[in-house]
């Protein structure tokens, strides 16, 4: 801030005030106020200032329109400096706007990398990996009318390693209607969806891996599929009238997903509600011989066992005899 003082060049004295001992005074007090005012006026050197700071440019509009904000500061401030001009104290700047050496910045992403799912997506893939919860169905009924909506003819690839509506240890965390909904929802598409189980497909989601279009439903050489009953949640705190209704929605849910394997398996009804009475586990093998799948995804590995002679061969080859009843 530039001090400006207005010396009198002139000072009307009476003559009888007037003596000689004032005047090397008031010559060395004018020498001392001229050297002030030079340094004042002398331009103080100003570090080079970011003009797209949004700090800076706050500061500025207020000294340009009212600088009493920023000469007349509290004392005794519970904020730090500065920040009350602002309505609500922001960041200063975003990471995108901070500017970095090239050697700390040459090697980063201009952009952040998009999610799993969503390369996922990208090709045209849905994997349910986690029981079916209503968050679950609703982002899988989502991802399906999206792909079918960005093309109705592409086939659509459903990675299925779920416990279904139950827990690994058969605790029952969804209603059996999540399954079913996501199902309604494969029927209803018109695109060709293959099924593929990695890991497990039990209950609910062994039935959307039937569910495929035929011939196209796969398995992993060693997952397991496995088909119950659905389980009775916990109605500890239910009266006697509402557990006997909650027990016959479960009868129907059971009927309606022995009716839906049996469609898609070619069994019988009888045949399937007789081995849904336990729990039953299949491997891949059991499963395609089921009906529960077409094909194991053995890579290579049916080409080679296409190739390896029978028993008899091997015996014939090594020169030994076949007995008769051994």
């Amino acid at each position: 801030m530039v001090i400006s003082l207005q010396i009198p060049m002139s000072t009307s004295l009476p003559s009888s005030s007037y003596s000689p001992s004032i005047r090397p005074r008031a010559l060395s007090n004018f020498r001392t106020l001229c050297a002030v005012n030079a340094r004042a006026k002398a331009k103080i050197p100003v570090p080079p200032i970011n003009p797209k700071d949004p700090f800076l440019s706050k500061l500025a509009s207020v000294a340009a329109t009212s600088p009493e904000t920023l000469l007349n500061r509290p004392s005794n401030s519970d904020t730090p400096p500065y920040l009350d001009l602002f309505d609500s104290p922001t960041l200063m700047a975003t990471p995108a706007q901070v500017e970095r050496s090239v050697s700390y910045n040459e090697h980063r992403p201009r952009r952040p990398p998009p999610d799993l799912p969503s390369l996922l997506l990208h090709g045209r893939i849905v994997y349910i990996g986690m029981p079916l919860v209503p968050a679950v169905t609703e982002l899988v009924v989502a991802e399906l009318m999206y792909l079918q909506w960005m093309d109705p003819k592409e086939p659509i690839y459903i990675y299925i390693n779920s416990t279904g509506t139950t827990r690994d240890d058969g605790e029952t965390v969804g209603m059996e209607t999540e399954g079913f909904a996501i199902y309604d929802a494969m029927r209803q598409l018109k695109n060709e969806i293959h099924t593929v189980a990695v890991g497990a497909a039990i209950g609910q989601a062994c039935l959307l891996l039937s569910a495929g279009s035929k011939g196209k439903r796969f398995m992993m050489p060693h997952a397991k599929a496995m088909i119950q009953q659905p389980r009775v949640p916990s109605s500890g705190l239910m009266p006697a009238s509402d557990v006997l209704i909650r027990a016959k929605e479960i009868v129907t849910n059971r009927d309606t997903l022995v009716k839906l394997l049996a469609r898609h398996t070619e069994n019988s009804e009888e045949t399937v509600a007789k081995v849904m009475r336990r729990p039953f586990y299949m491997d891949a093998t059991r499963a395609k011989e089921f009906g529960v799948i077409d094909k194991v995804l053995w890579r290579g590995q049916e080409k080679i066992m296409s190739a390896v002679a029978p028993p008899e061969d091997w015996d014939k080859g090594a020169g030994i005899k076949a007995v008769d009843g051994i």
